[in-house]
């Protein structure tokens, strides 16, 4: 009787285990638009030329099979610094664009945010991505020093 109980016990056990295991949540889907790299320390001194501030970078993939356009998406930190795609600005599926801390020619790969000041803090920060709704499309922290950057 014992055997036949303690068998008993082992198949709900298995039983409620199987359940339990089938009803856990999916994972999150991919955001449409992710922050892939985050150059948040740019290489040598911090003497705010626009070149040092250019190094300064994020990276966002789109990581859908089709065109998204970014209109009046933007690019933050927790300072609440705010980049804003303005325009159509359309990203391909697959494509990458860089949002560049300081001034230059926007491109299709590469926007400028027209700073004079570095955004990125290099202790620590969080960049944050909103569609035009203002919805979190996606985030990357880093909290210290590290290479300088983070891939996310």
């Amino acid at each position: 009787m014992t055997r036949r109980l303690l068998g008993l016990i082992a198949a709900v056990a298995m039983t409620v285990g199987g359940s339990l295991a089938a009803a856990a949540p999916a994972h999150a889907a991919t955001p449409a638009i992710e922050i892939t790299k985050v150059y948040y320390d740019s290489p040598g001194t911090d003497n705010r030329s626009n070149s040092s501030l250019n190094a300064e970078y994020v990276k966002l993939t789109n990581r859908r099979s089709s065109t998204i356009n970014l209109k009046n998406w933007t690019l933050r930190d927790k300072a609440n610094h705010v980049y804003k795609f303005s325009g159509n600005f359309k990203l391909g599926k697959g494509k990458s664009v860089i949002i560049r801390t300081g001034k230059g020619k926007n491109t299709a790969s590469t926007r400028y945010w027209g700073s004079g000041n570095y955004i990125w803090n290099n202790t620590g920060d969080t960049a944050y991505l909103r569609n035009a709704s203002g919805k979190q499309i996606d985030k990357c922290s880093w909290s210290k020093k590290g290479k300088g950057y983070t891939n996310c």
